[in-house]
Protein backbone atom coordinates (compact mmCIF):
# COMPACT_ATOMS: atom_id res chain seq x y z
CA UNK A 1 0.00 0.00 0.00
CA UNK A 2 1.61 3.34 -1.17
CA UNK A 3 2.20 6.06 1.66
CA UNK A 4 -0.91 8.06 0.86
CA UNK A 5 -3.22 4.95 0.33
CA UNK A 6 -2.07 4.19 3.94
CA UNK A 7 -2.80 7.82 5.77
CA UNK A 8 -6.15 7.27 3.78
CA UNK A 9 -6.83 4.25 5.55
CA UNK A 10 -6.04 5.07 8.56
CA UNK A 11 -7.84 7.97 8.39
CA UNK A 12 -11.02 5.86 7.33
CA UNK A 13 -10.24 3.63 10.32
CA UNK A 14 -10.42 6.40 12.79
CA UNK A 15 -13.57 8.12 11.34
CA UNK A 16 -15.01 4.41 11.45
CA UNK A 17 -14.04 3.71 15.29
CA UNK A 18 -15.50 7.50 16.05
CA UNK A 19 -18.93 6.74 14.57
CA UNK A 20 -19.05 3.64 16.57
CA UNK A 21 -19.16 5.52 19.69
CA UNK A 22 -21.83 7.82 18.15
CA UNK A 23 -23.89 5.34 16.96
CA UNK A 24 -23.90 3.91 20.25
CA UNK A 25 -24.74 7.48 22.02
CA UNK A 26 -27.48 7.64 19.35
CA UNK A 27 -28.77 4.30 20.31
CA UNK A 28 -29.21 5.12 23.90
CA UNK A 29 -30.31 8.74 23.38
CA UNK A 30 -33.59 7.35 21.13
CA UNK A 31 -32.26 9.29 18.34
CA UNK A 32 -31.78 6.80 15.48
CA UNK A 33 -35.76 5.81 16.61
CA UNK A 34 -36.76 9.61 16.65
CA UNK A 35 -35.35 9.69 13.58
CA UNK A 36 -36.98 6.80 11.71
CA UNK A 37 -39.99 8.71 12.38
CA UNK A 38 -39.43 10.79 9.09
CA UNK A 39 -37.13 13.86 8.23
CA UNK A 40 -36.56 16.29 10.31
CA UNK A 41 -34.37 19.69 11.28
CA UNK A 42 -32.22 19.10 14.45
CA UNK A 43 -34.59 21.15 16.50
CA UNK A 44 -37.69 18.97 15.29
CA UNK A 45 -35.86 15.89 16.44
CA UNK A 46 -33.98 16.83 19.25
CA UNK A 47 -37.68 17.60 20.12
CA UNK A 48 -38.74 14.12 19.36
CA UNK A 49 -35.86 12.85 21.49
CA UNK A 50 -36.14 15.34 24.33
CA UNK A 51 -32.53 16.10 23.63
CA UNK A 52 -30.86 18.81 23.66
CA UNK A 53 -30.70 20.48 20.08
CA UNK A 54 -27.14 22.11 19.89
CA UNK A 55 -25.92 18.54 20.73
CA UNK A 56 -27.85 16.91 18.29
CA UNK A 57 -27.27 18.99 15.73
CA UNK A 58 -23.86 18.46 15.63
CA UNK A 59 -24.57 14.52 16.20
CA UNK A 60 -26.06 14.77 13.01
CA UNK A 61 -23.28 16.48 11.33
CA UNK A 62 -21.58 13.17 11.88
CA UNK A 63 -24.04 11.27 10.62
CA UNK A 64 -24.36 12.97 7.39
CA UNK A 65 -20.85 13.29 6.59
CA UNK A 66 -20.27 9.73 8.07
CA UNK A 67 -23.05 8.39 5.33
CA UNK A 68 -25.42 7.55 7.50
CA UNK A 69 -28.06 10.15 6.90
CA UNK A 70 -28.94 12.25 4.56
CA UNK A 71 -29.74 16.24 4.50
CA UNK A 72 -31.67 18.44 2.02
CA UNK A 73 -32.95 21.65 2.59
CA UNK A 74 -33.00 21.30 6.09
CA UNK A 75 -34.52 18.02 6.42
CA UNK A 76 -32.55 15.61 8.53
CA UNK A 77 -33.40 11.77 6.83
CA UNK A 78 -32.64 8.57 8.27
CA UNK A 79 -33.17 6.08 5.19
CA UNK A 80 -35.09 2.99 5.72
CA UNK A 81 -32.23 1.16 3.93
CA UNK A 82 -29.83 2.07 6.13
CA UNK A 83 -32.13 2.07 9.30
CA UNK A 84 -32.38 -1.54 8.69
CA UNK A 85 -29.20 -2.12 9.83
CA UNK A 86 -29.47 -0.21 12.91
CA UNK A 87 -32.65 -0.45 14.52
CA UNK A 88 -35.69 -3.87 14.62
CA UNK A 89 -35.56 -7.64 15.34
CA UNK A 90 -33.68 -9.01 12.67
CA UNK A 91 -30.18 -10.37 11.91
CA UNK A 92 -29.41 -6.82 9.88
CA UNK A 93 -29.52 -5.10 12.81
CA UNK A 94 -25.71 -4.85 13.58
CA UNK A 95 -26.11 -2.37 17.00
CA UNK A 96 -25.93 -5.25 19.36
CA UNK A 97 -22.89 -5.88 17.83
CA UNK A 98 -21.62 -1.92 18.00
CA UNK A 99 -22.64 -1.77 21.15
CA UNK A 100 -20.72 -4.78 21.98
CA UNK A 101 -17.51 -3.75 20.42
CA UNK A 102 -17.73 -0.18 21.82
CA UNK A 103 -18.09 -1.54 25.29
CA UNK A 104 -15.05 -3.19 25.04
CA UNK A 105 -12.89 -0.23 25.20
CA UNK A 106 -13.63 -0.29 28.71
CA UNK A 107 -11.35 -2.83 29.44
CA UNK A 108 -8.37 -1.92 27.34
CA UNK A 109 -6.10 -0.57 30.33
CA UNK A 110 -6.30 -4.17 32.07
CA UNK A 111 -5.55 -5.61 28.58
CA UNK A 112 -2.25 -3.16 27.93
CA UNK A 113 -1.06 -4.50 31.47
CA UNK A 114 -1.38 -7.59 30.27
CA UNK A 115 0.97 -7.14 27.49
CA UNK A 116 3.53 -6.58 30.10
CA UNK A 117 2.49 -8.19 32.89
CA UNK A 118 0.67 -11.88 31.56
CA UNK A 119 -2.23 -12.88 32.79
CA UNK A 120 -5.54 -12.17 31.25
CA UNK A 121 -9.22 -10.28 31.74
CA UNK A 122 -11.57 -12.06 33.81
CA UNK A 123 -14.94 -12.34 31.88
CA UNK A 124 -17.01 -10.21 34.99
CA UNK A 125 -14.94 -7.03 33.96
CA UNK A 126 -16.63 -6.75 31.01
CA UNK A 127 -20.36 -6.45 32.64
CA UNK A 128 -20.05 -3.16 34.13
CA UNK A 129 -19.12 -1.58 30.59
CA UNK A 130 -21.68 -3.87 28.42
CA UNK A 131 -24.51 -2.71 30.86
CA UNK A 132 -23.60 0.94 30.82
CA UNK A 133 -23.20 0.88 26.90
CA UNK A 134 -26.46 -0.63 26.39
CA UNK A 135 -25.08 -3.92 24.99
CA UNK A 136 -27.38 -7.33 25.74
CA UNK A 137 -25.49 -10.81 26.27
CA UNK A 138 -26.80 -12.92 23.86
CA UNK A 139 -28.29 -10.40 21.42
CA UNK A 140 -25.93 -10.47 18.87
CA UNK A 141 -27.06 -13.69 18.29
CA UNK A 142 -30.57 -13.98 18.92
CA UNK A 143 -32.17 -12.96 15.63
CA UNK A 144 -29.80 -15.55 14.27
CA UNK A 145 -31.45 -18.13 15.65
CA UNK A 146 -34.39 -17.25 14.78
CA UNK A 147 -34.45 -16.51 11.27
CA UNK A 148 -31.50 -19.49 10.72
CA UNK A 149 -31.51 -21.81 12.98
CA UNK A 150 -33.90 -24.90 11.77
CA UNK A 151 -33.21 -23.97 8.12
CA UNK A 152 -29.98 -22.31 7.87
CA UNK A 153 -28.03 -23.98 10.15
CA UNK A 154 -29.54 -27.60 11.00
CA UNK A 155 -30.80 -27.98 7.35
CA UNK A 156 -27.49 -27.58 5.99
CA UNK A 157 -26.74 -30.96 7.78
CA UNK A 158 -28.70 -33.80 5.97
CA UNK A 159 -30.98 -35.53 8.15
CA UNK A 160 -30.69 -33.54 11.25
CA UNK A 161 -34.13 -31.92 10.78
CA UNK A 162 -35.28 -35.51 10.57
CA UNK A 163 -34.08 -36.86 13.62
CA UNK A 164 -35.11 -33.52 15.50
CA UNK A 165 -38.50 -33.65 14.45
CA UNK A 166 -38.60 -37.67 15.01
CA UNK A 167 -37.63 -36.90 18.98
CA UNK A 168 -33.63 -36.61 19.94
CA UNK A 169 -31.99 -36.03 23.33
CA UNK A 170 -30.04 -32.67 22.48
CA UNK A 171 -27.61 -30.63 24.51
CA UNK A 172 -26.77 -27.42 23.70
CA UNK A 173 -23.34 -26.93 25.12
CA UNK A 174 -22.22 -22.78 25.94
CA UNK A 175 -25.95 -22.17 25.89
CA UNK A 176 -26.25 -18.40 27.21
CA UNK A 177 -29.48 -17.14 27.47
CA UNK A 178 -31.17 -19.91 26.18
CA UNK A 179 -32.13 -18.44 22.74
CA UNK A 180 -31.02 -20.80 20.51
CA UNK A 181 -32.72 -23.53 22.97
CA UNK A 182 -35.89 -21.44 22.60
CA UNK A 183 -36.01 -21.64 18.83
CA UNK A 184 -35.18 -25.40 18.60
CA UNK A 185 -37.57 -26.31 21.21
CA UNK A 186 -40.51 -25.03 19.49
CA UNK A 187 -39.65 -26.24 16.06
CA UNK A 188 -38.99 -29.72 17.58
CA UNK A 189 -41.43 -30.24 20.21
CA UNK A 190 -40.49 -34.41 19.95
CA UNK A 191 -37.34 -33.60 20.98
CA UNK A 192 -35.75 -33.14 24.78
CA UNK A 193 -33.25 -29.53 24.88
CA UNK A 194 -31.50 -29.32 27.68
CA UNK A 195 -28.62 -26.08 27.88
CA UNK A 196 -25.34 -26.32 30.24
CA UNK A 197 -23.43 -23.15 30.71
CA UNK A 198 -21.14 -22.33 33.47
CA UNK A 199 -22.45 -18.58 34.11
CA UNK A 200 -25.37 -18.94 36.17
CA UNK A 201 -26.78 -15.75 35.93
CA UNK A 202 -26.91 -15.91 32.01
CA UNK A 203 -28.72 -19.49 32.99
CA UNK A 204 -31.63 -18.05 34.92
CA UNK A 205 -31.83 -15.90 32.06
CA UNK A 206 -31.77 -18.94 30.03
CA UNK A 207 -35.07 -20.04 31.46
CA UNK A 208 -36.62 -16.99 31.00
CA UNK A 209 -36.40 -16.71 27.98
CA UNK A 210 -37.76 -20.60 26.98
CA UNK A 211 -40.57 -20.18 29.63
CA UNK A 212 -43.28 -22.46 29.16
CA UNK A 213 -41.51 -24.53 27.10
CA UNK A 214 -41.80 -28.28 28.67
CA UNK A 215 -39.26 -29.57 26.14
CA UNK A 216 -36.66 -27.28 27.25
CA UNK A 217 -34.33 -27.58 30.64
CA UNK A 218 -30.85 -25.52 31.62
CA UNK A 219 -28.40 -26.61 34.28
CA UNK A 220 -25.19 -24.71 35.33
CA UNK A 221 -22.36 -26.81 34.79
CA UNK A 222 -19.02 -26.83 33.58
CA UNK A 223 -18.38 -28.19 29.92
CA UNK A 224 -14.70 -29.82 31.04
CA UNK A 225 -16.63 -32.12 33.07
CA UNK A 226 -19.53 -33.01 30.44
CA UNK A 227 -21.35 -35.87 31.68
CA UNK A 228 -24.57 -38.00 30.51
CA UNK A 229 -26.09 -39.44 27.02
CA UNK A 230 -27.02 -37.14 23.97
CA UNK A 231 -27.75 -37.57 20.60
CA UNK A 232 -27.38 -34.64 19.57
CA UNK A 233 -24.72 -32.13 20.91
CA UNK A 234 -24.45 -28.11 20.02
CA UNK A 235 -21.90 -25.67 20.54
CA UNK A 236 -22.61 -22.42 19.19
CA UNK A 237 -19.57 -19.70 18.81
CA UNK A 238 -18.64 -21.55 22.03
CA UNK A 239 -15.47 -24.33 21.85
CA UNK A 240 -12.32 -21.63 21.21
CA UNK A 241 -13.82 -20.04 24.95
CA UNK A 242 -13.51 -22.84 26.53
CA UNK A 243 -10.27 -23.03 28.81
CA UNK A 244 -9.45 -26.11 28.36
CA UNK A 245 -11.44 -26.91 25.03
CA UNK A 246 -9.32 -30.61 24.22
CA UNK A 247 -10.39 -31.99 27.69
CA UNK A 248 -13.67 -30.43 26.75
CA UNK A 249 -13.83 -32.06 22.83
CA UNK A 250 -13.04 -35.09 24.48
CA UNK A 251 -16.11 -35.18 27.07
CA UNK A 252 -18.65 -34.52 24.45
CA UNK A 253 -17.17 -37.60 22.06
CA UNK A 254 -17.74 -39.43 25.54
CA UNK A 255 -21.49 -38.13 25.91
CA UNK A 256 -22.42 -38.81 22.34
CA UNK A 257 -24.57 -41.63 21.57
CA UNK A 258 -22.87 -44.47 19.52
CA UNK A 259 -25.15 -42.71 16.34
CA UNK A 260 -25.14 -38.98 17.84
CA UNK A 261 -23.93 -36.20 16.48
CA UNK A 262 -21.81 -33.09 17.39
CA UNK A 263 -23.13 -29.80 15.45
CA UNK A 264 -19.96 -27.29 16.26
CA UNK A 265 -20.33 -23.80 14.78
CA UNK A 266 -17.78 -21.78 14.76
CA UNK A 267 -15.72 -18.71 13.31
CA UNK A 268 -14.87 -19.57 9.43
CA UNK A 269 -11.41 -18.50 8.98
CA UNK A 270 -7.90 -20.35 8.28
CA UNK A 271 -5.40 -20.75 11.83
CA UNK A 272 -2.77 -19.13 9.64
CA UNK A 273 -2.46 -15.34 9.75
CA UNK A 274 -1.47 -14.79 6.19
CA UNK A 275 -3.96 -17.42 4.48
CA UNK A 276 -6.58 -14.69 5.97
CA UNK A 277 -5.10 -11.61 4.37
CA UNK A 278 -8.04 -10.34 1.85
CA UNK A 279 -10.84 -11.47 4.07
CA UNK A 280 -13.29 -8.58 4.96
CA UNK A 281 -13.96 -10.20 8.55
CA UNK A 282 -10.66 -11.05 9.64
CA UNK A 283 -8.93 -8.17 11.14
CA UNK A 284 -12.42 -7.60 13.17
CA UNK A 285 -12.75 -10.80 14.65
CA UNK A 286 -8.57 -10.71 14.89
CA UNK A 287 -9.52 -7.33 17.22
CA UNK A 288 -12.73 -9.18 19.16
CA UNK A 289 -10.72 -12.32 19.98
CA UNK A 290 -7.90 -10.46 21.38
CA UNK A 291 -10.13 -8.20 23.31
CA UNK A 292 -12.10 -11.03 24.83
CA UNK A 293 -11.56 -14.33 24.00
CA UNK A 294 -8.11 -14.74 24.04
CA UNK A 295 -7.61 -12.67 27.67
CA UNK A 296 -10.58 -14.02 29.02
CA UNK A 297 -9.02 -17.97 28.65
CA UNK A 298 -5.82 -16.15 29.89
CA UNK A 299 -7.63 -14.85 33.14
CA UNK A 300 -8.29 -18.68 33.81
CA UNK A 301 -5.04 -20.12 33.34
CA UNK A 302 -6.89 -21.41 29.76
CA UNK A 303 -5.44 -22.76 26.33
CA UNK A 304 -6.40 -19.12 24.55
CA UNK A 305 -7.62 -20.54 21.59
CA UNK A 306 -8.87 -17.19 20.52
CA UNK A 307 -11.70 -17.01 17.79
CA UNK A 308 -9.22 -17.61 15.03
CA UNK A 309 -7.80 -20.61 15.82
CA UNK A 310 -9.11 -21.27 12.25
CA UNK A 311 -10.49 -24.74 10.28
CA UNK A 312 -7.09 -26.66 10.39
CA UNK A 313 -6.57 -26.66 14.18
CA UNK A 314 -10.47 -27.12 14.75
CA UNK A 315 -9.82 -30.24 12.32
CA UNK A 316 -6.74 -31.54 14.44
CA UNK A 317 -8.27 -31.15 17.99
CA UNK A 318 -11.38 -32.88 16.30
CA UNK A 319 -9.74 -35.97 15.07
CA UNK A 320 -7.93 -35.87 18.64
CA UNK A 321 -10.86 -35.27 20.50
CA UNK A 322 -11.65 -39.28 18.53
CA UNK A 323 -14.48 -38.13 15.73
CA UNK A 324 -13.45 -40.00 13.16
CA UNK A 325 -15.59 -37.95 10.48
CA UNK A 326 -16.16 -34.00 10.21
CA UNK A 327 -17.77 -32.54 7.73
CA UNK A 328 -16.82 -28.58 7.58
CA UNK A 329 -20.18 -26.87 5.54
CA UNK A 330 -21.20 -23.54 4.95
CA UNK A 331 -23.75 -21.87 7.24
CA UNK A 332 -26.04 -18.91 6.67
CA UNK A 333 -23.22 -16.68 8.47
CA UNK A 334 -19.83 -15.65 6.39
CA UNK A 335 -17.83 -15.82 9.41
CA UNK A 336 -19.23 -19.02 10.63
CA UNK A 337 -18.87 -22.05 9.42
CA UNK A 338 -20.17 -25.84 10.47
CA UNK A 339 -18.68 -28.82 11.78
CA UNK A 340 -20.61 -32.30 11.68
CA UNK A 341 -19.00 -34.36 13.79
CA UNK A 342 -19.33 -38.11 14.00
CA UNK A 343 -17.42 -40.76 16.11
Amino acid sequence: MEEKDFAAHLTATMTGSALTMLIGLGHRTGLFEAAARGPATSGELAGRAGLRERYVREWLGAMVTGGIFTLEAGQYTFPPEHAKFLLGETTSNLMPSLLTLSAFTGILPDLERCFAEGGGVPRSAYGPYLETLGAKTGDSWKHVYREHLVDGFFGAVPGLKDRLTAGARVLDLGCGTGNAIAVAARAFPASRFTGLDINASVVEQARETAAGLPNAEFAVGDAAELAGEFDVITAFDAIHDQDRPDVVLRRIRGALAPDGLFFMVDTNFSSHVANNVGNPLAALCYSISLMYCTTTSLAEGGAALGAMWGTETARDMLADAGFGHVDVLGSPRPQNCIYACRP
